[in-house]
């Protein structure tokens, strides 16, 4: 275990003395599963904020000098944390492991992979949609800075642009539920509303991209922001729920009835 007065000590060491600091945080590993206790270790350490995105770990052979196990042991440990968006390897000259914040993003991964392979219906997924962004909707109400509403705003100027020179919007669109979620400064949703897009994202890429449906949203969102920065929680719910209505609705016309990769 890292002793507080070593996570204090690294923040005085900066990055050049990052390689002495690190020969000191490692112990060895005694146990059959080794590569899980490695593993474990190192990301205690990151969620500890010992080691920080940015920081280079160690080369293999330290690593295994430093934790009393064998380089397969580091390596098979090393790929875990990379999975689990912990860490990135970076292969050549100048390589190596350095930590990384992409666990949200993989996490999103994981959870969409597990709807594919559930099947979800369209009624299932709209229904958790709705309930999800509706939850979003008043917390960014409350929670949304100046910024974040600039940032909704630039977004729909950027949708109008496209529309307004014939081109579909569909990713700036999807953009605008992600910036929504952003800012209700809710982590939790951040996560689920990245999960729905991509789940919204792959409805939109498994058929013909409609020009219609994207100027409708547009207009929906702009709607919803009015509301939003007008404080008008009703008004805002009830567009909400007629735009995510509309969308579902186009779904079941192109047939489509469930979430599931192509073949499942």
């Amino acid at each position: 275990m890292v002793r507080k007065s070593l996570t204090s000590d690294f923040t005085h060491l900066g990055k050049t003395g990052l390689g002495c600091f690190m020969k000191g945080i490692f112990v060895p590993v005694r146990s059959k599963r080794t590569f899980e206790d490695v593993s474990s270790q190192i990301k205690k350490l990151i969620l500890e904020g010992v080691l920080q995105p940015g920081d280079k770990l160690p080369p293999e052979g330290t690593l295994s000098g430093q934790l009393n196990v064998g380089r397969q042991t580091v390596r098979e440990a090393l790929r875990i944390l990379e999975l689990s968006g912990f860490i990135s390897v970076q292969k050549g000259f100048g390589g190596g492991s350095v930590v990384r914040n992409n666990v949200l993003k993989r996490t999103s991964g994981l959870l969409l992979d597990a709807l594919h392979m559930e099947k979800i219906s369209i009624r299932e997924f709209t229904a958790a949609r709705f309930l999800i962004e509706k939850g979003i909707l008043c917390e960014a109400m409350d929670n949304a800075t100046g910024k974040d509403i600039r940032d909704l705003q630039r977004n729909l100027e950027r949708s109008k642009e496209l529309i307004a020179s014939g081109k579909l919007a569909t990713d700036v669109n999807i953009e605008f539920h992600s910036l929504l979620a952003r800012a209700s400064k809710n982590t939790i949703y951040v996560l689920f509303e990245r999960t729905i897009n991509a789940l919204h994202l792959d409805l939109r890429r498994r058929r013909s991209r409609n020009f219609i449906i994207d100027k409708a949203a547009v207009r929906a969102h702009e709607l919803i922001l009015d509301a939003l920065i007008k404080k008008d929680r009703e008004r805002a719910v009830r567009l909400l729920e007629r735009h995510i209505s509309a969308v579902s609705k186009h779904y079941k016309r192109s047939g489509t009835t469930l979430l599931a990769r192509n073949g499942c």
